[in-house]
């Protein structure tokens, strides 16, 4: 159990480290080409922006390429939150099978022995109990990062949305 909790750990640190920075990365452009369509530098979002690559491919700006645009990012943005919530909410189980599968053990090896002191029982009764530890550690991590994953998300969820109003509110302008 404790392996299987331990590469749980390492999914969940790999998913969080690639996700975390690919976000902050995305996050970073989106909320610069903001900032330029806010202070006027541009008028149009930056070309790293990935708004500016779904407006390329339809050739035209109107709003529900732009909320696809969104919508897709968003998509693509949370991918390993399922697993980290899987993660999140199975690993105490896990950690709680191997305490059982541990105390099970322990008894039946004292069913063999003739005395059962409580020097006998504890140190392997302690070892069982250290997979529910290591459970509730992988969850408590799982969970964290998943949280922080989903808000990174809902910034970048955010900063496109802003952007797309400012785009449209210029189109508007522009047509008046």
């Amino acid at each position: 159990m404790i392996l299987l909790l331990s590469l749980y750990f390492v999914g969940v640190l790999w998913i969080f480290i690639y996700r975390y920075r690919l976000l902050q990365q995305r996050l970073n452009l989106e909320i610069d080409s903001l900032s330029r369509l806010y202070t006027g530098q541009s008028s149009n979002v930056s070309k790293m922006s990935v708004i500016s690559a779904y407006i390329k491919r339809s050739g035209s700006i109107n709003s529900e390429i732009l909320r696809a645009a969104i919508s897709d990012t968003v998509r693509v943005s949370t991918k390993g939150l399922t697993l980290l919530s899987i993660v999140a909410s199975t690993s105490p189980f896990i950690g709680l099978f191997g305490t059982v599968v541990g105390i099970l053990e322990t008894f039946s090896h004292l069913a063999t022995q003739k005395s059962a002191a409580l020097s006998v029982v504890a140190p392997a009764i302690s070892e069982a109990l250290i997979a529910t530890a290591v459970g509730i550690f992988v969850a408590i991590f799982a969970y964290t990062f998943h949280l922080i994953l989903k808000r990174k998300a809902y910034e970048l969820s955010s900063v496109l949305s802003s952007q797309v109003d400012v785009i449209l509110s210029q189109r508007g302008q522009e047509a008046s």
